[in-house]
């Protein structure tokens, strides 16, 4: 019985090589194609790219610092517009009035949502806001937040909508898995709706976790990559979390400073620093 048992599987041993040389192939074909979808999605007509340096802020500065600020390098500008993870949900000066005024400044803005955050989280002030045992349900209602309240604020679609998670333990398979279905879920959404999905994290978190998703050719993956690595050169296509192929033609932004206060034309911030090559948010 055994002898017979072993002729079958060795019998069938050369048809699971087959289908594992297969699989082999296909896995970096359906990795590239999806890629290659969603640099189109980035590229498409109508998208804006901005290339230069952009800073953000807790709080939407108001209309006359950002006048002032025209003095710096800066002309991208990221704002904290919706989620109910944000550190400054109170933001008297974000309106859709203050949106057409400082676009037609000058400035580009960066739409940035904070929403539902993993549930291994690191940061203590976001264990409040956690994504909860339905990641796909959380995921498609906080998309269709993100959209909503950027048509509200006059931004068009193919605008990016950033979603920015906090660093979390990506060694932690369930609170991961979960995660990742989170992201995956709010893409979908806000792609439904015409919008670009943007991820921001930590390069050796978020970043390097959604980077291996997509290296495996899950779907589903964000448009456009905003990755956190401080204190080190702002270059875009050198950062190791990411592989030199992914997220290529301007889908790419490098936060490589935080917390640092500066002064322009008399104003005072405390800001985040980017290096941008990406889209931005088109202003109606």
């Amino acid at each position: 019985m055994r002898l017979e048992l072993w002729k079958r599987i060795r019998g069938y041993a050369p048809r699971l090589l087959s289908v594992l040389a297969v699989l082999l192939v296909l896995l970096p074909v359906r990795e590239a194609q999806a890629d290659a979808a969603e640099q189109d999605e980035a590229t498409a007509a109508g998208a804006v790219h901005f290339s230069g340096w952009a800073f953000d802020t807790c709080k939407t500065p108001s209309a006359e610092t950002m006048r002032a600020w025209l003095s710096s390098r800066y002309r991208a500008v990221g704002v904290y517009y919706a989620g109910r993870g944000r550190g400054c949900p109170h933001q008297p000066n974000l309106s859709r009035r203050w949106v057409g005024q400082v676009h037609r400044m000058g400035w580009q803005v960066l739409p940035v949502f904070v929403g539902s955050q993993a549930p291994c989280v690191g940061a203590r002030h976001k264990r409040d806001v956690r994504i909860g045992r339905d990641p796909w349900r959380r995921g498609r209602i906080e998309g269709r937040q993100a959209v909503h309240r950027a048509k509200a604020l006059g931004m068009r679609r193919t605008s990016p909508l950033y979603l920015d998670l906090e660093a979390y333990d990506t060694g932690n398979r369930r609170c991961a898995d979960t995660t990742l279905a989170f992201v995956r879920a709010w893409n979908r959404e806000v792609r439904r709706h015409g919008y670009l999905p943007g991820f921001y994290s930590s390069a050796d978190s978020g970043v390097a976790h959604v980077e291996r998703a997509r290296r495996a050719g899950v779907g589903d993956m964000p448009s456009v990559i905003w990755f956190a690595r401080w204190h080190t050169r702002p270059t875009l296509y050198g950062e190791r979390a990411l592989h030199p192929d992914g997220w290529q033609g301007h889908r790419r932004i490098h936060q490589y400073a935080g917390n640092v206060a500066e002064t322009h034309g008399g104003r005072r911030l405390t800001v985040d620093r980017s290096r941008v090559d990406a889209p931005v948010a088109r202003i109606r």
